[in-house]
This record gives C-alpha cells, sequence and structure tokens, in this order.
C-alpha cells in the first residue's frame, strides 16, 4: 500500500466523485479509478459503491477513509516539521534545565526572542542528572547543567559562572559580619533543596573536612520556597548568587562571605555532538556565543 493511494482515494471519499477528485487531484480520472481498484485489491475490500453514482463509501470505505485523513494529517505534519526544520525563523526549540538553570537562560531567550519572534522556546523542568540522557535520546535539543559531562557525544559551552551565597535574615546574629568562618555555622539550622545538585554535596564535604555540624533540619522543594524560609527566619541557607540577587538588593536577605566556601560553578549549555541540530537550535547557541 502506498501513501499516494490512501491520499487518491481519501480526495474521492471527501469530494464524493471520481470526476471531481481527478480534477482537485490534476489527475486524469481513469488514473484515479485506477488507483482507487488497485487498493481495493490489495485490501480485498471493495470500498466505493459503484453501483450509485453519489460516491458513496462502502461500510469498508467508510473505515479506510478514516485511517486515510489520520495518514493525511501526519503526512501533512511531518512537512510542517521540516519546513521548520530548515527555517530559523519558525519551529520549535526545546531546551531542559532545573529550576535555577532556567534563569540562567533568561537574557540569552530575551535576546534571541528578538531576533526570531516565530519560533516558540519551550523549556522543560527536569533534574540536572537527567538532563544529559535526554539530550541524547532528542527529548530535548539542548540542555543546561552545572557540570561538563564527560560523555563525548556531547558539546557543552559556558553560558554563565555563578558562585555559592550564603544568605541569613536581617537580624540574624551573623548579618551584620564582613566574613564567617565555617565552624560559625554548626548550631545553625539550614533549610536545604531536596533535590541532590553539586553545590549540596560541594557544601557536606566542606562541612565534613572541617567537622563541623550541618543541621539541615528543614528541606525544601524549590529555590524560592528555601528564600521564602530563611525571610520568614525559619533558618538560614546556601544558594545560588543568580537565585538571590532581588532578594539582596531589596534587603529581604543578607549576604554573608564564609571564608571556607567560596565555590564558583559554571553554568553549560549542553547539545548533542554527532546529531544534526535544527537551524532554530543552531541559531540559539549562535546567540549565547555572541553574548558570552
Amino acid at each position: 500500500m502506498e501513501l499516494s493511494q490512501l491520499t487518491i482515494f481519501l480526495t474521492v471519499a471527501e469530494e464524493r466523485s471520481f470526476s471531481r477528485a481527478a480534477q482537485k487531484l490534476m489527475r486524469t480520472q481513469p488514473a484515479v479509478s485506477l488507483a482507487v481498484k488497485r487498493l481495493e485489491v490489495e485490501l480485498g475490500e471493495t470500498l466505493v459503491d459503484r453501483s450509485l453514482k453519489d460516491g458513496t463509501l462502502t461500510e469498508a470505505g467508510k473505515v479506510v477513509a478514516e485511517f486515510a485523513r489520520k495518514f493525511e494529517n501526519v503526512r501533512r505534519g511531518l512537512n510542517n516539521a521540516l519546513t521548520e526544520l530548515h527555517d530559523v525563523h519558525t519551529g520549535r526549540l526545546t531546551i531542559g534545565a532545573n529550576e535555577s538553570g532556567a534563569l540562567y537562560l533568561l537574557s540569552h531567550i530575551v535576546r534571541f526572542r528578538q531576533l526570531y519572534p516565530g519560533v516558540k522556546v519551550e523549556v522543560r523542568r527536569s533534574l540536572s542528572s537527567r538532563i544529559p540522557g535526554d539530550v541524547l535520546d532528542a527529548s530535548i535539543e539542548l540542555g543546561v547543567v552545572s557540570y561538563e559531562p564527560a560523555d563525548r557525544s556531547l558539546r557543552s559551552q559556558v553560558i554563565y559562572t555563578d558562585s555559592l551565597c550564603f544568605v541569613v535574615f536581617p537580624g540574624h546574629t551573623l548579618a551584620g559580619k564582613k566574613e564567617a568562618h565555617i565552624k560559625e555555622l554548626g548550631s545553625e539550622t539550614f533549610i536545604a533543596h531536596n533535590v541532590l545538585s553539586p553545590y549540596r554535596a560541594t557544601v557536606i564535604r566542606a562541612f565534613q573536612k572541617h567537622q563541623v555540624p550541618l543541621n539541615m533540619n528543614v528541606e525544601m522543594p524549590t529555590l524560592e520556597t528555601i528564600k521564602q524560609a530563611v525571610a520568614h527566619r525559619m533558618g538560614v541557607a546556601f544558594l545560588p548568587r543568580m537565585t538571590v540577587q532581588a532578594e539582596l538588593q531589596a534587603g529581604v536577605l543578607v549576604e554573608v562571605p564564609v571564608k571556607e566556601l567560596r565555590v564558583e560553578r559554571k553554568i553549560h549549555l549542553v547539545h548533542p555532538s554527532r546529531r544534526q541540530l535544527s537551524h532554530a537550535a543552531k541559531a540559539f547557541l549562535e546567540v549565547v556565543k555572541r553574548g558570552a
């Protein structure tokens, strides 16, 4: 069975006439009739009741027409997708990122949208540990992670350099200090993110190295809830600086540098090294490169 046969039969079904279908398809009526006949032979079913002159379909014809319409929709969708793939000004760009990763993308997305407003940009929330795999299996085109993946099937470029920020609420005993030592934090209640991350692992190792208790007695699902918890005097927290800039400027939170924990991390935009990217994805990489 060929898709062209289904297309011809569907046109006959919609036009309810071999002659009108032939005109619409810009083919001769005998050619249209022959294509439908071959489809009937292949399926072993009569699809058009030829005893009637109004193009009435048999019950089998109605079933085939329904599936032919679905095939036609898929064909049109495929053609549209391929058109978008080769047109940088249209299409879709899908990027995977965790909560903080989405923030690092914002400035780049703003510039990209100014240049290519016809491209739909979708940022999907995902665990950082899963993003490289999602890129490799083509669930997403690009991904944002806070580490450089070891897989040689992936390439990455740095889009932001962030740092770890220790924050307390105004009025906290450490709020007025220019610098704190890690041993001063042993009695603090830390509001922790309940998602594993390189930052969390770094903090845990530092406290273990200096033999200081790390009391993570409260865990929250998002960075926003952590900030709110600290502001409500529930405890203190280590957070990516990018995520607390507005609160620091507004005086809602106070940063206290910790001498033993001066940590920077580079944020990477990850993409496949071998698979062909859409023109929209290539254009986004170029925007990021120019803005770096």
